[in-house]
């Protein structure tokens, strides 16, 4: 079946479009004098697939070349070290616990459009606790508790989208100053601090498939959809579960970077990532939901990747906080 192009109208996306009307396009995808590549930046975890890519380059003979540039604070630092000259003609992955720095650097020609969204959120290994018949922690208030010493694994925020994001949480679920008494009780309790998000899920965590040594991960509420078994004592179920009680509303954003060298490129992927076919494919390969809300998520999400009702942080000013918080956060944590 072939891949369609649905449209979506928002006054970014219109703008995009006016903005490569003017470039002399006779339409969204016409026109002579686009380059036949555009580089796009991403973080490690950002998935375009083979069949994106050729469906792209189908509708407008230009190939997408993606360039991974770690997790997503390591990817903002080096955007703006060359902002004059970039790595790339757009960037795909800077979420709203980083907006702010590349905002503050000026570094987007425009605007940054919303992609997709997420919950971080703590999951638990559901087999390793009946293992040892203990019970499971139910918020992110027991993870400093004597029965979950050493289980737990956190990203750094410095670097991890999603250990800021906890942050942030932190601060706004326990106030100014009593986030900094849970993160001394939680390094108290001997949390491991993993450098980023593949590390911790993938080889820390012993719900998935590096079968590490912790059993509470710090995750997405989507996660435990790609935790089902085929066999064994979970067979047809998750193996995890998430803690909904302090979680992080997480948004994704694309934008064009200043200085671009394909910037009417960069225009057309972005307004094709915000659109299908691209938008269906990001609950199977990124754990998060599609921007665009027609998009039908898969059936699993129903039953074992249940949203947090309420969030914590992410109305928070980051970009106002997030010195004060990192300085005070090494000083408890001693990473530098």
């Amino acid at each position: 079946m072939a891949l369609s192009f649905k449209k979506i109208a928002t006054p970014i996306a219109a703008a995009l479009i006016a903005a490569l009307a003017l470039t002399g396009c006779s339409s969204i995808f016409g026109g002579d004098s686009t380059p036949n590549e555009v580089t796009i930046v991403t973080h490690d975890s950002a998935v375009v697939t083979k069949e994106v890519i050729a469906e792209f380059k189908k509708q407008t003979g230009i190939t997408i070349k993606q360039i991974k540039a770690g997790d997503v604070g390591a990817m903002t630092n080096k955007l703006i070290l060359t902002k004059d000259q970039p790595i790339g003609d757009l960037v795909y992955g800077v979420d709203n616990t980083f907006a702010p720095q590349v905002k503050a650097n000026e570094m987007i020609d425009g605007e940054l459009e919303p992609v997709d969204y997420g919950n971080v959120c703590f999951n638990y290994d559901k087999q390793w606790f009946a293992n040892h018949e203990q019970q499971a922690p139910t918020s992110i208030k027991d993870l400093t508790k004597p029965e979950f010493k050493g289980l737990t694994v956190v990203t750094n925020p410095r670097t991890s989208s999603p250990g800021l994001a906890f942050v942030a949480a932190t601060v706004a679920m326990f106030g100014n100053t009593g986030w900094e008494q849970y993160w001394r009780a939680l390094k108290a309790n001997d949390v491991k601090i993993s450098a980023a998000w593949e590390d911790a899920y993938f080889t820390d965590f012993s719900g998935s498939s590096g079968k590490g040594e912790y059993p509470i991960v710090l995750s997405y509420s989507s996660s435990p959809a790609f935790e089902v078994r085929d066999k064994g004592d979970y067979a047809g179920e998750s193996q995890t579960a998430s803690i909904l009680d302090g979680c992080f509303r997480q948004t994704e954003y694309v934008g064009v970077l200043k200085n671009a060298k394909n910037p009417d490129a960069a225009k057309k992927l972005a307004l094709f990532l915000i659109n299908d076919p691209f938008q269906s494919t990001i609950p199977e390969t990124m754990y998060m939901y599609p921007i665009l809300s027609s998009v039908e998520l898969p059936k699993a999400w129903k039953e074992f990747a249940p949203s947090a009702s309420n969030t914590w942080g992410d109305q928070l000013d980051i970009s106002a906080n997030r010195l004060d918080w990192m300085s005070k956060w090494s000083e408890i944590i001693d990473v530098n």
